[in-house]
C-alpha cells in the first residue's frame, strides 16, 4: 500500500512539472518568436523485489521546434528566420539565441533588440551600421546600405538536447555552444516579417484542464489510500 502512495506521488511531481510548462506556454502565446516547452516522461522501474513497480520519471523538457506563423510588418528592422536557426544576442546573462527579430538602431548605429541587447554577426561581434541610408537585408542575412554590404546578420544552429535555459521569455541559452549556419539553403532571413509564438493557446488550455483533473484525481486517490491504511492499522492493532 505504501508503494502505491510512492507511485502516486511520483505521478503528481510529473504532472506538476507539466502544469508549470503549460502555464508558461499559455502566458507566452502572444510573445514574438517564442518556442513552446514540451516535457517527455519515462517509466522508471523501482527495485522492489519480487514485485516490479513502475514510477514516473521527473521529466525532461525540450523545445517545440515547429515554426510560428509569419506576420508581415513592413518595417525595415523587423526580421523573421525561415528554417531551423536563431539570431544571436548579447545579454547581461551571456550570449543567448532568439527568434524575436524586432530590432532597432541606437544613436551610434548599433543594431539592438527592443530591450537594447546587441545583435551579433556570424563571428559573434555586435553589428554596427553607419546610421545613414536605407537598410535592406538579403535572404542570406547580408545587410546593405546604399547598395553596399555593411554587415551580416548571424544565424546560428544549436543542439538543445543537452538542455537549455530561458532568458527574457523568447530567448534561450543552450547547454552546448551554438554554431554559425554555413552552406544551408533551407535557412534564410525575411525582412519586414516577424515570427509569432508557435504555441496554440486553445490546445494548451485544453491540456492544462486535462492535467489539472488528473492531478486532482491522483490527490483523491492518495487520500483514499491513506484512509484505507489508517483503517487497516486500527483493525490490526486491535483498536475499536
Amino acid at each position: 500500500m505504501q508503494t502505491g502512495l510512492y507511485v502516486a506521488l511520483s505521478s503528481q511531481m510529473a504532472l506538476e512539472k507539466r502544469l508549470n510548462t503549460l502555464a508558461d506556454n499559455i502566458a507566452n502565446s502572444n510573445t514574438v518568436g517564442f518556442r513552446g516547452t514540451e516535457v517527455k516522461f519515462n517509466q522508471v522501474l523501482g527495485d522492489t523485489k519480487p514485485t516490479r513497480v513502475s514510477y514516473v520519471s521527473e521529466g525532461e523538457e525540450f523545445l517545440n521546434t515547429n515554426n510560428g506563423a509569419l506576420a508581415r510588418t513592413g518595417s525595415a528592422l523587423d526580421f523573421a528566420i525561415k528554417g531551423d536557426a536563431w539570431f544571436s544576442i548579447e545579454t547581461p546573462g551571456g550570449t543567448a539565441l532568439t527568434r524575436d527579430g524586432r530590432f532597432t538602431l541606437t544613436e551610434t548605429g548599433e543594431l539592438v533588440t527592443i530591450k537594447g541587447y546587441p545583435v551579433l554577426d556570424a563571428g559573434g561581434a555586435p553589428i554596427q551600421l553607419n546610421g545613414a541610408g536605407d537598410i535592406t537585408v538579403g535572404a542570406d542575412g547580408a545587410i546593405h546600405q546604399n547598395g553596399v554590404q555593411v554587415a551580416l546578420l548571424g544565424l546560428y544552429e544549436a543542439d538543445f538536447s543537452k538542455g537549455f535555459m530561458r532568458y527574457d521569455n523568447s530567448a534561450v541559452m543552450p547547454g552546448v555552444q551554438p554554431e554559425p549556419v554555413v552552406d544551408r539553403f533551407d535557412v534564410g532571413v525575411m525582412q519586414g516579417f516577424l515570427e509569432e509564438s508557435n504555441v496554440n493557446a486553445i490546445q494548451e488550455m485544453s491540456q492544462l484542464i486535462m492535467v489539472t483533473r488528473a492531478f486532482d484525481n491522483i490527490t483523491a486517490l492518495m487520500r483514499d489510500s491513506e484512509g484505507s491504511l489508517d483503517e487497516a492499522i486500527k483493525t490490526l492493532g486491535g483498536e475499536r
